[in-house]
């Protein structure tokens, strides 16, 4: 089924006279073979004065998308709101969450830029050498590793039997955890954590891989927080689970995907330490840092809001700003 965009004049000729029959919008759809939404959007959007002129409709039409192929421009014509795309863009917020911090709180500020204006200016002249502040793109498809032999876990309990609260993100403190390991050949890493429905991210600095030292680690790390249970990889530091006190899951084998939200916190950490860091020569106080940052950040599946702020507001926190 085609787009809105690629209406014709003939079917807004159609929709015109379908209109004055008083069909409904459904049944025009139907008729076009068309989405319901699609002859929503084209009647609300490209009406005049309350009035469905399809001659008018195109030129409208054709005329949006012509500015918006130009929208990008007012960032290069508006000092200010360049300077604010910058600025966050610098912070490591991406376009995505600087167009939806920007619509969320439309009082604050005077002017508007869509995600996609943002990234067209990126490519142009003016805007590519902020290119540096957005995430790497991989050119390349990742390399699969050998799959190595797994040491059993002791009572390990399958994601699958993980609570409905957990898994459709309806209760606070269900959290996720997981290691970032270091340059090959040097021992230690960070120990990473993130809750599922506020998105809450916490990370601290371990020594080596030995399960003892991440089961004191993770039960400090989420010591002053909301937690009802623990979601794990079948990495052998995992082995000591049960010294946390709370029901814990582990994904299927060579399934680390299953616990993607912090797969993707681990992701934005790898910002500030990528690949190849030696852990050894990074203090806690970077870390803290750069956690701070990620957790101030405005995230699209919270309404742009920032993980703090959803957090905060849940009472699932006492002892972290």
């Amino acid at each position: 089924m085609k787009r809105a965009k690629d209406l014709s004049k003939a079917e807004r000729s159609e929709i015109a006279i379908l209109l004055g029959k008083a069909y409904s919008l459904r049944s025009i759809a139907s008729a076009l073979k068309r989405s319901p939404n699609t002859i929503s959007y084209e009647v609300a959007k490209n009406s005049t004065n309350g009035t469905y002129d399809p001659i008018k409709a195109h030129a409208k039409a054709r005329l949006r998308k012509r500015m918006r192929k130009l929208e990008w421009a007012k960032i290069n014509e508006c000092g200010s709101l360049q300077d604010f795309v910058i600025k966050k863009l610098r912070e490591h917020w991406n376009p995505d969450e600087i167009a939806g911090h920007l619509k969320r709180y439309p009082v604050r500020y005077p002017w508007y830029v869509s995600k996609t204006a943002i990234y067209d200016w990126l490519r142009t002249a003016r805007g590519e050498r902020y290119c540096i502040y957005l995430y790497s793109q991989r050119k390349r498809k990742r390399k699969r590793m050998a799959k190595t032999k797994r040491m059993l876990i002791p009572h390990r309990v399958s994601i699958r039997k993980r609570f409905l609260g957990a898994n459709n993100r309806t209760r606070y403190g269900h959290w996720e955890a997981d290691t970032i390991v270091g340059r090959r050949g040097t021992s230690g890493g960070i120990k990473t954590a993130l809750e599922r429905k506020s998105k809450l991210f916490i990370a601290q600095k371990v020594s080596s891989m030995r399960p003892k030292e991440h089961s004191a680690v993770l039960r400090k790390m989420l010591a002053p927080l909301k937690v009802n249970s623990a979601t794990f990889d079948n990495g052998i530091e995992n082995r000591c689970h049960q010294e946390l006190g709370v029901p814990t899951f582990f994904c299927d084998a060579y399934a680390s995907w299953q616990k993607g939200a912090n797969e993707n916190g681990n992701k934005m950490l790898r910002r500030y330490f990528p690949k190849g860091t030696d852990f050894r020569e990074i203090s806690q106080k970077e870390i803290d840092r750069a956690v701070a940052r990620i957790n101030a950040k405005p995230r699209k599946s919270l309404g742009y809001r920032s993980a703090l702020e959803v957090a905060q507001e849940a009472g699932m926190m006492s002892g972290i700003h």
